[in-house]
């Protein structure tokens, strides 16, 4: 059967109808054009085009009661025929938030926009997708308008996603600046839906200023441990502390959750410029936490527009969400100079707060001693406040690059393989344009290392270096490659790496063989290798990760590649990646397709994977994996081995004094575990 593929857009200029019709300095800034920019956006960039649109419909009163209460809607449903007067009073029963005329007509849209993406997704008439709508939702509660948000759209989509489609796991992302309390409370004891939310809290400051909001709250009765709150207590965030929290939080316990659908609070107001935030998140980070999401799930992502303020940063967000979704190349990670300390002391008492719900998060430390969060004593606060330089609480002067054009090259992934080998749809038969250059035959006869003077091997290394330096001129995208030796092939290319263009190599080396003697410190190449046996001590530039059952075990490997090897990944921020897999190292299909689909968010895609000759069932899984159909679901996840836990965490603590993005508390590397 073919993949399922496409990626919905779901937005109606309608949607634009409606303003804020008195003074209201709370409410000023929740504008029609939030909308029209966002779109406008993806027209000029191609990227509507490019999508399958989807109509709007309007949800019925029987969808909205599936959240909302009968007495809640029936108020509502009463405001198009108010008078000004009547709305503005109608309006002081709720907090930061407006009606209009033509706002419930708008909310229905928007709750039924949200419904045709499930739709959409959940029947496999396309991958993924993003609905573009107005009113937002995630603050809406069951009986109370909130926060410019009259229906709760996500909320309503995880009901029936649960009761048309029988989904029993739901996995809703808030990535808005904002708490969702609205969410929380709908889901708050349902183990069905996992919420997680980073929000603005400054130790309950911050709008909605609930105690709801900390890092304490993990849901009620069988809900408890299914809601995640990560509070965030200042300004100035950057994409450091929002991929941290991702890899360290957020991805293991949605993987160990599984989840059969994804649904994205997309609140745009986290990023540079906003108003409302005042946080220094790139429009590119977006690309990559949406990518971080797309093998959850068999790929049903559905994102939903939230907030998001600042009408440039805005439709750039939406644009890199959306092209992400469309399985673009990722842009190279920028600014990931390691998590600041508030966002490492959120980190960790989260962690802490859920240890005991989770088994991933098992090893993590008890929470740190003293006064934390609401409950911080008058002069810390004080303190936090005396490190917000008051320049950066300023939005409307601050400027950043457009982010950098997502080139996609004109071959996604090319094969050399041995006669005989099928070809999968989607790629090609690799051809060098021209014979091998009879220097590099020679070079090669003479490496002392091939210990080989098989033409057909040294043509096939000729090949691979033929196919690295098209990658690197973005040509290609990928490449795979079946070998005879695959330990001589990797001596052989990183060698060849250490002297040509590529100027970063990130080697993932799956087997138990001895290729230590193939990385120099020189900081061209770093190889993590995932085996069954205790090689020498790591250095900053080879990283040995023993498993006790090697790649077997599937728990065990998982944590070792999201809390170890995508935080060295995205901090060494390499040009090409070489992954490679012996015929003997025993990883599953499904849990080398994750491998393989997580690590095309580094190096804009540029992916070599090399394997033994007698692997050919595995070419067809892994070259859709490169092609970015979504990996298998490994199902939820049992608990690690104890011992694989140990030596993750022991290299995380070793490792994060040169690698940042391992850290995950504010002690330097001294405190979990």
């Amino acid at each position: 059967m073919n993949p399922v593929t496409g990626t919905a857009l779901i937005y109606d200029a309608e949607m634009t109808n409606y303003k804020l019709l008195w003074v209201d300095p709370a409410c000023k800034i929740e504008v029609p054009e939030r909308l029209t920019v966002s779109y406008e956006a993806l027209v000029k960039a191609g990227l509507a085009d490019r999508c399958v649109s989807v109509p709007v419909r309007e949800a019925t009163e029987a969808e909205i009661l599936l959240v909302h209460s009968e007495e809640y809607l029936e108020a509502v449903k009463k405001t198009p025929y108010m008078t000004l007067e009547d709305l503005q009073e109608f309006t002081l029963q709720y907090g930061d938030v407006y009606f209009h005329p033509n706002i419930y007509h708008c909310a229905k849209l928007a709750s039924g926009a949200t419904l045709q993406l499930v739709d959409s997704v959940m029947t496999g008439k396309v991958r993924n997708g993003m609905a573009l709508v107005r009113p937002p939702g995630h603050h809406s509660m069951r009986s109370a308008a909130s926060g410019f948000c009259v229906f709760n759209n996500v909320s309503i989509a995880a009901k029936y996603a649960q009761q048309k489609y029988g989904v029993k796991r739901v996995l809703i992302v808030d990535w808005d600046v904002h708490h969702g309390q609205g969410v929380q409370y709908c889901f708050e004891d349902d183990p069905g839906v996992l919420y997680f939310s980073w929000h603005r809290f400054e130790h309950q400051k911050f709008w909605p200023n609930l105690r709801e909001s900390d890092f304490d709250i993990v849901g009620t009765a069988n809900g408890a441990g299914f809601t995640i709150n990560v509070p965030l207590n200042k300004v100035g965030m950057e994409n450091s502390d929002y991929l941290s929290v991702f890899l360290h939080l957020l991805l293991p316990v949605a993987y160990e959750f599984c989840p059969e659908l994804v649904l994205v609070c997309a609140g745009f107001d986290t990023a540079i410029g906003d108003p409302e935030g005042e946080m220094r998140a790139t429009p590119d980070v977006f690309a990559h936490l949406t990518h971080l999401l797309m093998n959850l799930a068999d790929g049903k992502v559905c994102a939903v527009l939230e907030g998001g303020y600042n009408l440039k940063s805005l439709p750039q967000s939406v644009c890199e969400t959306v092209q992400t979704l469309l399985g673009d190349p990722l842009p190279r990670p920028v600014n990931l100079e390691g998590p600041c300390k508030s966002a490492l002391e959120s980190l960790h008492c989260v962690r802490a707060a859920h240890r005991k719900y989770w088994s991933c998060l098992n090893h993590a430390g008890d929470l740190p001693s003293g006064e934390l969060s609401t409950k911080r004593s008058k002069s810390a606060e004080d303190g936090d406040q005396a490190e917000i330089n008051e320049e950066e609480k300023k939005t409307d002067d601050i400027v950043w690059p457009d982010p950098p054009k997502r080139v996609t090259p004109n071959v996604q992934t090319a094969l050399v393989v041995p006669d005989g080998t099928v070809c999968p749809e989607g790629c090609q038969w690799f051809c060098p344009s021209e014979d091998p250059d009879p220097n590099l035959m020679k070079q090669l006869r003479e490496n002392s290392a091939l210990d080989t003077d098989d033409t057909d091997v040294l043509t096939t290394l000729s090949s691979l270096i033929a196919l690295m330096d098209q990658m690197e001129k973005n040509e290609i995208r990928s490449g795979l490659a079946l070998v005879h030796d695959v330990s001589i092939v990797m001596n052989w290319v990183v060698q060849h790496a250490a002297t040509s263009s590529c100027k970063r190599m990130l080697v993932v080396f799956l087997g138990d063989d001895m290729v230590k003697s193939c990385i120099t410190q020189n900081g061209n190449a770093m190889l993590v290798q995932i085996s069954n046996k205790n090689f020498d001590a790591e250095t900053k530039n080879y990283i040995p990760v023993c498993l006790k059952k090697g790649c077997r075990d599937t728990s065990g490997l998982m944590q070792a590649v999201l809390t170890l090897l995508l935080p060295l990944g995205y901090e060494y921020d390499p040009s090409l990646v070489l992954l490679i897999r012996t015929s003997d190292c025993g990883v599953l299909e499904s849990a080398w397709q994750q491998l393989t689909g997580l690590l095309q968010g580094l190096a804009q895609g540029h992916t070599l994977v090399v394997m033994q000759e007698s692997e050919h069932p595995s070419v067809a899984p892994t070259v859709a994996s490169l092609l970015g159909t979504p990996a298998p679901a490994l199902g939820p996840l049992s608990a690690a081995l104890s011992e694989d836990v140990e030596t993750v965490e022991k290299l995380r603590h070793t490792l994060c004094h040169d690698w940042k993005l391992l850290q995950t508390t504010e002690t330097q590397c001294g405190g979990d575990g």
